[in-house]
């Protein structure tokens, strides 16, 4: 099963950052920082993977930090705290809370430290230097899209459930949400927000923190009100198989259209077990490559990246007329965790 877990206080962070790395173990140049959500979640470790590795072949030093789950924004500020302190030229934040962490950035901004976000923008997105970034909101709007051709007319009528990130409603998960409804021809509210008022097709959403266990619940608790359940929008594959799970127990789940964004190993397997119909999948790897290679030519030229959309696929076998898919096999050799 897919699971996430991940940092706290200021007082704990060397105790309890992902993977803080001491100095001994990369070459003495300049500090790069990374700092996710989570610690375990296939996403980040993957985008950890390839922040260390190419940060090494630059000759910089990476530290890593994450929190303890999504939402934990006070742990991402003790980690950009700590990495002021430790002299870093550059941070690749995603963030938990897309505004909260807003001043915390501009400390270090002001700081002289370049601080591109990666996966997540900030609220407003300016508030970094750059974003290296799936479009969310077209991740969103590609399984919405191919969920409306697969379901055809039965789609105006199809009652759907939303397995959403936080309360905090950070951008990804608004953008996420909010491209899914637009791709699948509901009317959204609020760009910037999302709720079930958007439609009365909606028949019950919930926050899952990008979790199995959160998946699980969250749907639990919308069975509790939902009689029926046609489409699922999951926030990422592991809030889908949660999702899938409590659908099963409740002898629920036979005809129901899954469809979550993320594209990770075990969610295009996911795809190809017939769990979920499709998937958008990210870059990860690429995010945090480029990322630090901005940073290395930050520090020697002093010149700042411009914001990059590093890509998102739509994943399935059971490919729609008009929306663009890759299959199953294609997504394995792309995926990533």
């Amino acid at each position: 099963m897919l699971k996430q877990l991940g940092l706290c206080t200021t007082a704990a962070v060397f105790a309890l950052s992902i993977g803080m790395l001491s100095a001994p173990a990369f070459a003495a140049g300049p500090v790069v920082g990374l700092v996710t959500k989570t610690n375990t979640n296939p996403f980040f470790v993957k985008m950890k993977e390839g922040f260390e590795a190419k940060a090494k072949e630059l000759g910089l030093t990476p530290q890593s930090y994450a929190g303890k789950a999504d939402g934990d924004n006070d742990g991402q500020v003790a980690a950009i705290e700590q990495l002021m302190a430790a002299g870093a030229k550059g941070i690749l934040l995603v963030p938990s809370d897309s505004s909260a962490i807003v001043p915390t950035v501009k400390k270090a901004r002001d700081a002289g430290i370049l601080v591109i976000t990666l996966d997540t923008p900030l609220d407003p997105v300016d508030a970094a230097d750059a974003l290296f970034a799936t479009d969310n909101f077209k991740a969103g709007q590609l399984i919405g899209q191919w969920a409306k051709g697969t379901l055809g007319d039965k789609a105006k009528s199809a009652k759907i459930a939303t397995l959403d990130l936080a309360a905090n409603e950070p951008t990804v998960d608004y953008l996420r949400h909010n491209g899914f409804l637009d791709g699948f021809g509901i009317p959204v509210k609020d760009l910037k927000h999302f709720a079930m008022n958007d439609s009365s097709q909606i028949v019950g959403s919930d926050v899952t923190t990008g979790s199995t266990d959160g998946g699980r619940t969250a749907m639990e608790n919308i069975l509790q009100k939902a009689d029926k359940v046609d489409v699922v929008y999951a926030i990422n594959e592991p809030a889908a198989d949660g999702g899938y799970e409590a659908l099963k127990a409740a002898g629920k789940d036979k005809g129901v259209l899954f469809v979550a964004v993320d594209g990770g190993c075990p969610g295009v397997q996911m795809v190809k077990d017939g769990i979920i119909g499709a998937t958008s999948q990210q870059y990860p790897l690429l995010m945090a490559a480029d990322g630090v290679e901005a940073v290395a030519e930050f520090i020697k030229s002093g010149k700042k990246p411009h914001s990059m959309d590093t890509g998102e696929k739509l994943v399935t076998d059971h490919p729609v007329a008009g929306v663009p898919s890759i299959s199953v096999e294609e997504g394995k050799k792309l995926c990533w965790g």
